[in-house]
């Protein structure tokens, strides 16, 4: 669930299919039971870069801003899980998918 909305909130670069953008917030918002708007999700968006994506202060920035917009409570695990998944696959903002479908099965 958090992963599908960091990978939404990614959606600059990360889903160039406008169609599957919305199909990932409607998903996250039916999971969530919550009402997180497009425009919140491009905000948070507009703000992230490859960077945030290697630097792993600006990774933990991004997973808290993610979970407080869901309004989803995200334990130090799973913030150490998403981090170190991240990092140790050398993920970028173009191959997210797949670490969001395993974040999804968690």
């Amino acid at each position: 669930m958090l992963g599908e909305l960091i990978y939404a909130s990614l959606g600059g670069e990360a889903v160039a299919n406008k169609d599957l953008s919305k199909d990932v917030l409607g998903a996250i918002n039916k999971k969530t039971g919550k009402n997180i708007s497009e425009n919140a999700v491009k905000k948070l968006a507009s703000s992230v870069t490859a960077d945030t994506l290697k630097n792993e202060a600006e990774l933990r920035k991004l997973i808290k801003q993610v979970a407080e917009m869901a309004k989803v409570p995200v334990s130090e695990s799973t913030t150490n899980d998403i981090v170190k998944a991240v990092t140790a696959s050398g993920v970028g903002l173009n191959h997210l998918e797949s670490l969001i479908k395993m974040m999804v099965k968690k």
